[in-house]
């Protein structure tokens, strides 16, 4: 490692990455590798207080320090006061944004590490003074590893969510309501452009209702838009499907693993279920799955409407309009792929 550190290894470690549950989830591997590797260091991660929720009693992680986002600036100065009296020997900073870039500026460390800058926008590799080296685009999980390999830390491919005992058996009296296979929808993610057609999940889930005997749910959270989705999709659907939305962020990482099979765009649920080693069909078209896809898992059940012919290397270009070309019988093939290899 070629950062000033005093020792071998840092005795107190900030992690900034304050984004949304999808890209929490991809940074668990990279806590667990640290924790691994410097099991004395005192580890702080800044995180929203939505996705905190989805972080408890996690051994590998010393200290939650909530950004309070919907504060506006005031989150800044929130948070300035809370680290007042606070030193770090390193802050990592996996958020190449300017938000990223301000916490960071916050956090008071001889050490901060970051992308960089051709991968940190808005001008937010000021923020840091050591940057790992410049390559292509990646999967995001991968560009996240850059920073274990910089540090040589070995990385740990895992995403263990924790659960308590008590939560596991949640999770089973949830799963023991229905007689037949689980197939959990997760209807919309909070970007509408990332969305496919009501209509056309309503058709994919009559067909796994009717023709493959799954049992559809719906599952997710309990915003007006999702539930207004899930009436919807009722009056659409001649199978309707048994709704399952709200409960906590544990309980719906508990219910995506305690499925048979997900169905989800681009969301937060999508890379939980993942995460989780459930079987996944990911809908794609506004992003590409070649970087935000699933990660090394269930690559054969991608459904991908973003890519065109001959484009091999992941982008970050979003193509707007190209979720709604996704066909109904392309995912219906894939939920059969599903159900053949993996149930």
């Amino acid at each position: 490692m070629t950062l000033p550190l005093d020792s071998g290894a840092p005795r107190r470690v900030a992690i900034v990455l304050m984004s949304a549950v999808g890209s929490t989830v991809q940074g668990l591997p990279v806590v667990a590798s640290l924790r691994r590797a410097w099991p004395r260091a005192h580890i702080t991660w800044v995180v929203q207080p939505g996705p905190a929720a989805l972080l408890a009693g996690r051994p590998d992680v010393d200290r939650f320090l909530l950004f309070h986002r919907g504060l506006g600036a005031r989150a800044y100065l929130r948070l300035r006061r809370e680290v007042s009296s606070a030193a770090f020997d390193l802050v990592i900073c996996l958020q190449p944004n300017f938000k990223g870039g301000m916490v960071t500026r916050l956090l008071p460390a001889p050490a901060r590490l970051g992308y960089d800058r051709r991968r940190a926008r808005d001008l937010s590799w000021l923020a840091t003074n050591h940057r790992i080296p410049p390559r292509p685009v990646a999967h995001v999980q991968d560009e996240l590893f850059e920073f274990l390999d910089h540090l040589e830390v070995p990385r740990r491919y895992e995403w263990d969510f924790h659960f308590t005992d008590e939560e596991r058996r949640e999770h089973g009296r949830w799963r023991e309501r229905f007689s037949r296979p689980v197939l959990a929808v997760v209807p919309r993610s909070s970007n509408p452009r990332r969305n496919w057609t009501l209509e056309g999940i309503a058709r994919v889930i009559d067909v796994a209702g009717g023709d493959f005997g799954l049992q559809p749910v719906l599952i997710g959270g309990d915003s007006e838009a999702e539930l207004r989705d899930g009436r919807r999709l009722r009056e659409l659907c001649s199978i309707p499907p048994r709704e399952e939305l709200g409960g906590t962020l544990r309980q719906l990482a508990g219910r995506l693993e305690a499925s048979d099979v997900v169905l989800a765009p681009d969301t937060g649920p999508l890379h939980m279920a993942v995460a989780l080693g459930t079987p996944t069909i990911g809908l794609y078209g506004y992003t590409d799955p070649k970087r935000s896809g699933p990660y090394n898992r269930f690559l054969d059940l991608i459904v991908d409407r973003h890519s065109r012919d001959g484009e091999r290397r992941p982008s970050r270009r979003t193509r707007p309009g190209r979720m709604a070309k996704i066909r109904v019988d392309g995912v219906v093939r894939n939920l059969e792929r599903a159900m053949g290899r993996y149930l």
